[in-house]
């Protein structure tokens, strides 16, 4: 931390967390606090903009950035447990605004300032985990967005390897693509599916019981082909293990107990 005062953080949540996996958002509003941030959650936050920014609807994709800009000002900083999300915020988001120097302005300050939740933990408040105790293999799939825009790879590996008891197995391919891809897997689901199913085939090969990873879109495609599959590996959310609530959560696309 740079000086004594908390950072002023803002949770950035994602469409996919709050309507389908509430608990990530939980699990990295615990994790933020435990590692010494003042954190609040915009009421006024939206979508990202990214399905409509990939569609080519970038006056609706403008328009979700302005709101946003305006929802996200006065924080010290805005973190996403989502690559994905993040990296619409940090990297595309100015382009929007190549005709508006305010706009692109204020849209840069927000993208400079704008983490993926392991990036931040680790690299920017440095935080090394909450002591847990977890008993098993897991293996981590890296999502695009984060891998590769963002370079989230190492960050999330650093903290799991906090956890006594957890061992990673990784996979073949760890950072080979799930097909979701957003829009992708709606244009093109025959190789969508089969891009799924070559990436849970590699997360069996593992023989760890737990699959995870940072993004939900991923995590939703790939319970949903292993499920399909009548395959049974527990799929979460990298937050949900580093914040230790995997013993009252059932997996992603298993039912509630």
């Amino acid at each position: 931390m740079i000086s004594d005062a908390k950072p002023r953080v803002a949770l950035f949540v994602t469409c996919l967390v709050d309507l389908y996996r509430p608990s990530i958002g939980f699990a990295a509003l615990a994790l933020l606090e435990a590692a010494g941030c003042a954190v609040e959650v915009p009421r006024a936050q939206t979508c990202c903009g990214q399905p409509a920014y990939n569609s080519g609807d970038h006056a609706t994709a403008r328009d979700l950035a302005a709101g946003l800009i305006k929802a996200l000002a006065g924080y010290d900083y805005v973190v996403a447990p989502s690559g994905s999300c993040a990296g619409m915020l940090r990297k595309h988001m100015p382009d929007l605004f190549t005709n508006d120097p305010e706009l692109r302005e204020a849209a840069e300050t927000l993208a400079a300032k704008t983490f993926e939740l392991t990036s931040f933990l680790v690299d920017v408040m440095k935080f090394e985990g909450l002591g847990l105790h977890h008993d098993g293999q897991v293996t981590y799939h890296d999502s695009c967005a984060g891998l590769r825009e963002l370079g989230v790879k190492a960050q999330p590996r650093a903290l799991l390897s906090q956890i006594e008891g957890l061992e990673l197995v990784e996979m073949a391919e760890p950072e080979v693509c799930c097909g979701f891809g957003g829009t992708f897997c709606i244009k093109y689901p025959d190789i969508s599916a089969r891009m799924a199913a070559d990436k849970t085939a590699d997360a069996r090969t593992t023989g760890a019981p737990t699959l995870l990873a940072g993004d939900l879109g991923c995590l939703l495609n790939l319970a949903g082909t292993l499920t399909r599959d009548n395959q049974r590996i527990n799929v979460r959310h990298v937050a949900e293990i580093l914040a230790g609530i995997t013993d009252t959560l059932p997996p992603i696309g298993a039912p509630k107990s």
